[in-house]
């Protein structure tokens, strides 16, 4: 089980330079599971390629779609306590306190980690 950030199922659908590290992630793991928040992470992203006319309104459509369809059944909402606890002890934004908190909450990744 991997806690994916927004950026990796980003590389996932959009040529980028980490398109093939994404892709070989996901084939060797693709129990992927996302905070609820990754879903605006994500059509943040489609905006700044649709904005710079990288990707059509069409196909941004479409790859949220399929994004939405990988995650399906594998996202969570997180408790905001703990998230603000990550934020009170590290540089970490909110949003990457998400996925940590999500991490830590499912036991993806150990207490004692530093992030």
């Amino acid at each position: 089980m991997i806690v994916v950030d927004s950026n990796i199922v980003a590389y996932l659908y959009l040529q980028a330079d980490y398109t093939a590290e994404a892709e070989a992630l996901l084939q060797r793991d693709s129990d992927w599971i996302a905070p609820l928040l990754w879903r605006s992470e994500f059509r943040n992203i489609l905006a700044g390629y649709m904005r710079r006319r990288e990707i059509t309104f069409d196909l941004a459509c479409d790859l949220q779609l399929e994004a939405k369809s990988l995650l399906a059944g594998a996202e969570y909402e997180v408790d905001s306590r703990l998230v603000l606890e990550l934020v009170r002890d590290s540089n970490c934004s909110t949003y990457d306190c998400e996925f940590i908190a999500l991490a830590l909450t499912l036991g993806v990744i150990h207490p004692a980690i530093k992030y």
